[in-house]
């Protein structure tokens, strides 16, 4: 069980400075809700969260090459992301 706030990210909760990934999961253009894995550049698990109802999700990580993988009912899906230090990379997900 994840240490996550339950029902995924508020956007005001954006640290300013901090190396943030965020984005959505979705199929067919629609949110879906689920979980989601980021994974460090050797593919080791680092943290998991879950979506929001609206599919959201938001990680605070190290600068450097990520997988963020989603798992959600009937599918996974996963996008590599590069995080600069300091900055905000947003990421969509469709599965």
């Amino acid at each position: 069980m994840c240490g996550a706030k339950p029902g995924g990210p508020d956007a005001a909760g954006i640290k300013p400075g901090e190396t943030t990934i965020q984005g959505s999961v979705t199929r067919d253009g629609e949110p879906v809700t689920g979980y989601v894995r980021l994974l460090d550049s050797t593919g080791e698990f680092t943290a998991e969260v879950p979506t929001s109802a609206t599919g959201q999700f938001r990680f605070y990580a190290a600068e450097g090459t990520w997988t963020v993988r989603a798992l959600v009912p009937g599918g996974t899906a996963e996008r590599k992301v590069v995080a600069q230090q300091g900055g905000l990379t947003e990421v969509t997900i469709a599965v």
